[in-house]
């Protein structure tokens, strides 16, 4: 990695930090277990009585719980398998920190970036950051795998998912307008 100076000129304390909440996590993986659990079930349900199956109302009881705890149990699966390793995100004079779901941070200098877009949108939204160059970025260590990065036409592009954020998408985009006019 290539040294780049940032002259750091005002207070060090001026961090503002975002991050994902686990309550959001486990409710947004919870809906969206539930949306393909659900179908999936009844499409089971839809083959078996084609094939000459007739549910007895004991065995409905059963579906119904089937379809009630399977997702819950699975998002909360998922939610202790991610669970030190939420996204987040901060911001200070030093520049941009950030960190993947499940990946290692970054370290971004303001002067290093190129330019910062949303895409997506409601949980699914992510934040796309291009570096000027690959070399400005520092990949710090920690747990996790490689930071999401997305290469097209020769551009490198880090991508942090920021849907479930608190604060939300839109007071992250404020703050890096607020950091980086030219560039958001």
């Amino acid at each position: 990695m290539a040294d780049h100076v940032d002259q750091v000129l005002g207070p060090t304390d001026d961090t503002v930090s975002f991050f994902q909440a686990r309550g959001m996590f486990y409710v947004t993986a919870l809906w969206v277990l539930a949306a393909t659990w659900l179908p999936m079930l009844l499409l089971t349900l839809l083959i078996r009585t084609a094939a000459g199956y007739r549910p007895r109302a004991a065995d409905i009881v059963i579906h119904a719980e089937f379809a009630l705890i399977v997702p819950a149990v699975l998002a909360a699966l998922a939610l202790l398998t991610v669970w030190r390793r939420l996204g987040w995100l901060h911001t200070s004079v030093h520049g941009l920190d950030f960190a993947a779901t499940g990946r290692r941070p970054v370290h971004l200098p303001w002067s290093g970036i190129a330019a910062v877009a949303l895409r997506g949108r409601g949980p699914f939204t992510e934040l796309v950051i291009t570096p000027v160059a690959e070399d400005y970025a520092a990949v710090l260590p920690g747990p996790g795998g490689p930071p999401r990065v997305r290469r097209r036409g020769g551009e490198v592009a880090y991508i942090i998912d920021v849907g479930l954020m608190s604060p939300g998408p839109e007071v992250l985009l404020a703050e890096l307008h607020r950091r980086v006019p030219s560039k958001v």
